[in-house]
């Protein structure tokens, strides 16, 4: 696999999408369409690879981002007229293989690219057809064959009756022969309605030169499927969350209800762990096993350890540690860590600091930029002053230290193991060892004072 290459055609320009950027960046699963089909190449060991790009290739260069070749077609003029602009890459190719893929097309997987170069190999095809047998095949070029040879590809408009009838169709990936595909790609001319160079029109042309077709029909018959505008793209995000929610069950993930649950196809889940409704997980994430994640919560690139409960959790860029617990409306920001035993509960935010073992973060508290040590106890409307206008600051707690509520918390400040502020305090400066802080202007009571007031009040009414 690894001697061989492939191109990708993804040249759309995503006019029907009512898009600002191509087709193929378009997403399945907030996944761009483009990176399923770059995934499945490499999950089978395909990683030589070429991108055909047309309008917005700038976008889709900076997607990316320089790891494979690519190539302009400049004006479209077909699937053939496509590969034609990645010539000089496929000479590079001379003697292997390459497999021709459309860019738009998700679910394509390394079982069928593996499987389907194997058939093109053992059978020595000029060209082998990736195909799909489907309950309606109606819209999509009927495969012709003899035995295990393929004779031809037939469009629907041009079908027969009996033609038509056949089920297996074309799903528009074909593995060729590098040499013969090049022997034949400046043959193919542009006589149609369309006025467009289709790469199909090669397997009758190797055929008539006495070169071999075979075809491999996938296990998947969703291979076939694209998505040309936002209708059809939603059907493809349905058929992709049940994809990978059977996925996650098989693995042993409990859904009690799948209402509301959506999971990017990079995202791992131990065995044992319950998603609940309304959960969203997106991006690397990573979850331990015997975790409870939800409802309503979103995690995105985030790590989770084992035996964690997230409820109405939103954190991003971060890692979670094993048995916490944390919820609900807890806001996670990106390079937080979150170590084991932790318990953070309503209306908490953490930014950008480390949360030391058995740290209680109970509720109404900000946690910004902040190393905080283990065991250490927050007291309500807590507030690590982090930014004083122009620059940001940390604030450092010790192990076993004790926050009274409503302390504010002046960065760069360091508050040491053991140390207590009292209620009520803003302290702006260190808090040694075992020491307690009080930052508040001292109490004093004016007897009569309501007394007075209520008078006054009186006299004017």
């Amino acid at each position: 696999m690894q001697e061989n290459c492939a191109v990708i055609l993804a040249a759309g320009d995503g006019k029907r999408m009512k898009s600002d950027k191509p087709k193929v960046l378009c997403e399945v699963l907030f996944t761009p369409m483009l990176d399923w089909v770059v995934t499945a190449c490499e999950k089978a060991g395909l990683c030589n690879l070429c991108v055909v790009t047309g309008n917005g290739a700038e976008q889709v260069e900076a997607f990316l981002d320089g790891d494979y070749a690519t190539v302009r077609q400049e004006e479209r003029r077909g699937t053939g007229h496509a590969v034609m602009m990645a010539e000089s890459y496929l000479k590079g190719y001379s003697g292997k293989n390459v497999l021709i893929l459309c860019g738009d097309a998700p679910f394509m997987d390394e079982e069928t690219i593996r499987e389907a170069l194997k058939t093109h190999v053992e059978q020595d095809n000029a060209v082998t057809v990736v195909t799909a047998c489907l309950p309606d095949p109606t819209g999509y070029g009927r495969i012709l064959r003899d035995g295990d040879a393929v004779t031809g590809i037939v469009e629907q408009k041009d079908a027969t009756e009996e033609q038509r009838a056949i089920r297996e169709v074309n799903s528009g990936a074909y593995w060729f022969k590098v040499d013969d595909l090049l022997s034949v790609l400046h043959k193919l001319t542009c006589g149609n309605a369309q006025g467009e160079y289709y790469l199909t029109d090669t397997v009758s042309l190797l055929i008539g030169m006495g070169k071999r077709a075979g075809a491999y029909c996938s296990k998947d018959s969703d291979v076939v499927l694209g998505a040309n505008d936002r209708r059809t793209l939603c059907k493809l995000n349905e058929i992709a969350r049940d994809k990978i929610l059977g996925l996650h069950m098989d693995n042993g993930v409990e859904f009690v209800t799948t209402d509301g649950i959506l999971i990017a196809p990079g995202v791992k889940i131990g065995a044992g762990s319950t998603i609940l409704p309304g959960t969203i997980l997106r991006g690397y994430t990573e979850i331990g096993q015997n975790c409870v994640i939800g409802p309503n919560t979103l995690l995105e690139d985030t790590s989770v350890g084992d035996e964690t409960i997230l409820n109405a959790v939103q954190a991003y860029q971060s890692k979670i540690h094993a048995h916490v617990k944390i919820g609900p409306f807890t806001h996670i920001r990106p390079n937080s860590e979150i170590k084991s035993h932790v318990k953070i509960g309503d209306f908490v935010e953490v930014k950008n600091s480390v949360v030391g073992e058995g740290t209680a973060i109970a509720h109404l508290t900000y946690v910004g930029d902040s190393d905080v040590g283990r065991n250490v106890n927050f007291g309500c409307g807590t507030v690590t002053v982090n930014y004083d206008g122009v620059s940001k600051f940390r604030t450092v707690i010790g192990d076993d230290a004790f926050i009274g509520c409503n302390t504010n918390l002046v960065a760069p400040v360091k508050v040491g193991n053991g140390a207590y502020t009292a209620a009520g305090s803003t302290v702006t400066k260190d808090v040694p060892d075992g020491a307690l802080a009080i930052a508040r202007s001292r109490q004093e009571n004016k007897e009569g004072f309501a007394e007075r007031k209520l008078r006054n009040r009186k006299k004017r009414v």
